[in-house]
């Protein structure tokens, strides 16, 4: 039988990447986002072109009804996930402290935090009764250092690597694999959605150097639920050969 893999945030990005390799790889998937139509679009390619079964559940994260609702509302045998990709999040904005729209941080502390944890204790009880799931978080380096006008967004992150650490504690009496995944500078919609819009600024970011892509971190998200049931990466950091960390970058 097909192992089920649940990958939030699925309509774009990492989400999407991840959705298209772990299909082309057997697995059966679930698939959310807030953006029912990329989700069909995406249904509806995956399913032609790799003879995979897919489940949309069309949700916010931030809504903890709606997440345990659509949760519940799956077949039975739709249930039995094996690996959980908590990838949606986003950033907003890039301003200091004292001039941050507080609109902005009630959406970063929602999606990136409350809705990882709404999803994960949604699917958990499943995998608790099997035995065994591996649930894997995308984090960032912004989650290893803070850098200027980040604030809030390295907050949400340093929060995603704290409550996979203690997932991961947590959850070992049930032999379920907690993994932390923490990229660094990828290009997708992300700085889209961080500068609103602005596709000037959004693209200067990737000026000089060449980033990660979203291939690159669905490939490292693949290799970590590809290993022997005895190996678990709690943590793994990747970014780009032309970065080091959240500051230092190598541009030409």
């Amino acid at each position: 039988m097909n192992k089920i893999i649940f990958i939030t945030g699925a309509s774009s990005g990492f989400g999407k990447a991840c959705a298209e390799k772990f299909a082309e790889a057997g697995y059966n998937l679930i698939i959310n986002a807030r953006r029912t139509e990329r989700l069909e679009a995406l249904k509806k390619q995956l399913e032609a072109r790799h003879k995979v079964k897919v489940q949309i559940l069309a949700f916010d994260v931030r809504d903890r009804k709606s997440v345990f609702e659509s949760v519940q509302s799956l077949p039975e045998s739709w249930k039995s996930i094996d690996l959980l990709v908590n990838n949606a999040g986003l950033a907003l904005g890039r301003d200091y402290f004292d001039e941050a729209v507080l609109d902005d941080w009630d959406t970063m502390i929602d999606t990136n935090l409350k809705g990882l944890l709404y999803v994960s204790r949604a699917v958990l009880p499943a995998m608790i009764a099997r035995g065994s799931g591996h649930i894997i978080n995308i984090g960032s380096t912004a989650g290893k250092e803070v850098y200027e006008k980040g604030n809030t967004y390295c907050a949400t992150k340093f929060a995603v690597a704290a409550i996979s650490q203690a997932m991961r504690i947590d959850l070992l009496r049930h032999q379920i694999k907690v993994t932390a995944i923490h990229p660094g500078a990828a290009e997708t919609e992300f700085s889209m959605i961080r500068f609103k819009g602005d596709a000037d600024k959004a693209a200067s970011v990737y000026e000089g150097f060449k980033p990660l892509l979203a291939e690159d971190v669905a490939n490292v998200v693949f290799y970590c639920a590809g290993l022997p049931e005895h190996v678990c990466i709690n943590e793994l950091v990747l970014t780009s050969t032309h970065q080091a960390n959240s500051f230092y970058l190598f541009k030409r």
